[in-house]
């Protein structure tokens, strides 16, 4: 019992040390970016090496990366880099506090550069929170609403805008 008691003590101190360390000042919780991270994997899955330039949860390799054609990334590995990317994103939009996490949660998905142009942001620059189906609406691919896609919108909505 007591190992036992060490090893969740251990787990959350990692845990919470690991997220302080990639969160200062920031307007969410740890949970939060916990469940942020599971939704993306729920999403993306683990790419294998046929969606090249595609890797790990979705993150698309850049020109100057080390990454090869053919790289499989194993789970951890993926995992750390998903982490490190959604970071990246939410530091970016950390302007927008509270809703720093939704909106890198959704460039991780569409990409920074589409989320600027996005009526989402247009509205929350305006301090126009009802952003809902400005967000949902981002769900189209080639064009067409992608079901898959909206689902995930309409669930990364509901866990994590906060009124």
């Amino acid at each position: 019992m007591k190992k036992l008691i060490i090893v969740i003590m251990m787990a959350i101190a990692s845990i919470s040390g690991c997220f302080a360390a990639n969160n200062n000042d920031a307007n969410y919780s740890a949970t939060d970016f916990e469940q942020a991270v599971a939704l993306i994997k729920k999403y993306e899955t683990l790419h294998s090496p046929a969606h090249w330039p595609l890797i790990g949860y979705g993150h698309k390799v850049q020109p100057g990366e080390k990454y090869k054609r053919g790289t499989r990334l194993s789970e951890s590995q993926a995992d750390a880099l998903l982490r490190k990317d959604l970071k990246k994103l939410v530091d970016y939009y950390k302007s927008y506090g509270k809703d720093s996490l939704l909106l890198g949660v959704l460039a991780y998905n569409v990409g920074p550069g589409r989320v600027d142009k996005s009526t989402v942001l247009s509205l929350l620059k305006k301090g126009n929170r009802n952003i809902r189906d400005a967000f949902e609406a981002m769900c189209r691919y080639k064009g067409k609403i992608h079901k898959r896609i909206k689902a995930r919108r309409v669930e990364e909505y509901k866990a994590l805008f906060r009124h």
